[in-house]
């Protein structure tokens, strides 16, 4: 895989200069802030610096932009007030959503040994939604929903095989598929 050097720069200020910044700040609001870009951030990065060609790449894009459409979607549509009473846009929670679409897709494209601590951060994130008075458990458990969803439905395993649920015409199942 041919390495991208402009992206160096960008990548080192997204993964370590902009979140340490802010993570030393006191505000557990700001750190929620910052670690809802930061997954999706490095989730990306893997796919350009890790992989060859740009198949990971797509399915990220795929991914959030379908989160983010979902979410901005059912935030104009469903005007639900936050818990610290600012008018109407809590449900559903847009940084779990893009946490969890991060981590998900962490976890689908790579495993579980890489995407258990992603889904910890973006449980982190989902906890400073709720400790800011920003949202209720059902907003960040809905926004984490759609960021799951998102990268389940778009994201293939990098490598390796794949286990799928499988349900048609009364037989249920899993369905095993390969990668060589």
């Amino acid at each position: 895989m041919t390495p991208r050097i402009w992206l160096y720069p960008l990548l080192a200020w997204l993964l370590f200069a902009w979140p340490l910044k802010t993570l030393a700040k006191d505000s557990i609001e700001q750190q929620g802030d910052t670690l809802q870009y930061a997954i999706p951030a490095v989730a990306l990065a893997a796919t350009l610096f890790y992989e060859d060609g740009y198949d990971g790449s797509i399915q990220w894009l795929k991914a959030v932009v379908t989160t983010e459409t979902t979410v901005y979607v059912l935030k104009k549509s469903v005007h639900k007030e936050r818990p610290n009473g600012n008018c109407c846009s809590a449900f559903p929670s847009g940084h779990a959503a893009t946490a969890f679409t991060g981590a998900a897709f962490i976890q689908r494209r790579y495993g579980w040994g890489y995407g258990v601590p992603a889904y910890l951060v973006a449980a982190y994130v989902g906890y400073t939604r709720i400790e800011s008075d920003k949202h209720d458990t059902t907003d960040v458990a809905a926004g984490a929903l759609i960021g799951i969803l998102s990268s389940y439905y778009f994201v293939e395993p990098y490598k390796g095989i794949k286990i799928t649920p499988y349900a048609a015409n009364g037989s249920y199942g899993l369905m095993f598929t390969g990668r060589w």
